[in-house]
């Protein structure tokens, strides 16, 4: 723990900050650090601060500033440069994003790159840990993988830009395969020889699948055979001209741009929006539940539990939510979602969640990426429509399952659908009904032990009701 020079508050290095020996990630104070080391100032200094600024002011980069050492948080011994970035409202992995996030995250990439190569300057990796979203905005935010270009060199992060960009939309959108699952079981994404196995006889004919796949796992291979006649000939070869550089960013840009999800049909969670069991009176009832609460609170911060399309999280931030990160398990929905943060320029960000199986911590150590509990820290959650599915449909314990949402925010709203409701009827028609503990008076009673209800709601004819509730030590 690094003490912070002007207060008893501390900062910490973030624990997914050790794989680049040229600096790490430090945050504290609700602030983001970048501990620029001795190892790193050569690199950091050959670069014109103008390719910096511009960088950001084209919303490529991250707003970044240079600190003076006097406002530095900690006098460390080999540390060259502090940097302060902004920091992102949420963070989020590309297991957790849809097609068209990661598509986005993609084209970010290699169109930074383009510009970066106009200024004689390369990322030194393509991987897309590097890239966060605020709302709909894909940022990098890596500033140590800006390295100066070197004449003739090839894109250094070709190989890991089809892992974790290409290979996982090609899986989708060939193989009608969702990437979140593979990605999140391997964190450097899907690897080459994998999806050269997968793809039909008929695919392996196309020059982009030939080039970008078949023969680079060919070669991956002959590498690996024989890896002392490889690094010889690799040494051997002829520069990259930095025109054919260009030429394979702008190839592999226009191919990605065009991809699309094979299949991508409407499901019923999809059209839920539009298909619900609500009547007009009933849907206006919810919308200004929810608008009153958000109005009141103000969160900086809202995460909405089964956000579908995202018609509660709009309605959140048009009352008073400065951002919010909605969660679904439907492909389709986020999809939706995400089309239409970037429409409305919202600062709402939707993300994919198996609530019975959220993202774990992972990766070295177990925590090179934060799982979904540490991160899902909000001032507020609203979760509408969404306990039956893990109460019921998962068997999860009511009483568990209301506390996890409590660890959530301090406060928000819950929306409670009887067993008298269509949904849950169609949910138990085919199964025994073995969930004493979901009931109404139960559910009202866990949540007093924990909160001060605050105001409730039923809304519906069948009895579905809304809960507003706080903390006990926010509501005294």
């Amino acid at each position: 723990m690094i003490e912070v020079t002007d207060s008893s508050q501390a900062i910490h290095k973030n624990t997914g900050s050790f794989r680049d020996p040229m600096g790490y990630i430090y945050e504290g104070n609700d602030r983001i650090y970048r501990f620029v080391q001795e190892a790193g100032r050569e690199q950091y200094e050959t670069i014109p601060p103008s390719v910096y600024q511009q960088a950001i002011e084209k919303n490529f980069l991250i707003p970044t500033k240079e600190l003076e050492r006097e406002e530095w948080p900690s006098q460390e011994a080999n540390t060259a440069y502090i940097l302060e970035h902004e920091r992102v409202p949420y963070v989020s992995y590309p297991y957790e994003w849809c097609f068209y996030q990661l598509k986005d995250a993609a084209l970010h990439h290699i169109d930074f790159q383009l510009y970066l190569l106009q200024n004689d300057v390369v990322l030194k990796d393509a991987s897309a840990y590097n890239i966060q979203f605020i709302g709909a905005k894909p940022v990098f935010i890596d500033l140590l993988s800006l390295a100066s270009y070197q004449q003739g060199e090839y894109w250094l992060g070709y190989r890991q830009f089809c892992t974790q960009f290409l290979n996982p939309l090609l899986l989708r959108s060939i193989l009608g395969i969702t990437h979140n699952s593979w990605f999140r079981g391997n964190l450097e994404g899907v690897p080459t020889s994998d999806i050269a196995l997968m793809l039909p006889l008929r695919k392996k004919f196309n020059w982009k699948i030939f080039t970008h796949i078949l023969l680079q796992n060919y070669f991956d291979k002959v590498a690996i055979k024989n890896e002392d006649n490889a690094m010889t000939k690799a040494s051997s070869q002829k520069g990259f001209s930095k025109l054919a550089y260009e030429g394979l960013l702008r190839q592999m840009r226009k191919w990605v741009s065009r991809l699309e999800p094979k299949g991508n049909s409407k499901t019923y969670w999809g059209r839920y929006a539009h298909t619900n069991i609500y009547d007009s009176d009933e849907a206006i009832k919810k919308k200004q539940f929810i608008a009153e609460f958000t109005s009141t609170i103000k969160p900086e911060l809202l995460i909405d539990l089964g956000c579908n399309t995202g018609d509660y999280s709009i309605i959140s931030l048009e009352h008073g939510a400065e951002s919010v990160v909605g969660f679904d398990f439907d492909q389709t929905s986020l999809e939706l979602a995400y089309q239409r943060s970037k429409t409305l320029a919202k600062p709402f960000l939707p993300l994919f969640l198996d609530a019975a199986n959220p993202s774990p911590a992972q990766g070295w150590l177990q925590s090179e990426r934060c799982g979904f509990n540490k991160r899902a820290k909000a001032d507020a959650m609203i979760a509408l429509a969404f306990i039956h599915h893990l109460a019921v449909a998962k068997n999860i314990p009511l009483a568990q399952l209301v506390q996890w949402l409590l660890n959530i925010a301090p406060q928000g709203i819950i929306e409670f659908i009887p067993k008298e409701d269509i949904t849950v009827i169609k949910m138990l028609a085919l199964r025994k009904d073995i969930f004493a503990d979901y009931n109404q008076d139960n559910f009202e009673l866990i949540l007093s032990q924990h909160t001060k209800i605050i105001k409730k709601e039923i809304i519906t004819k069948s009895g579905r009701t809304l809960y507003w509730h706080q903390k006990n030590e926010l509501a005294s």
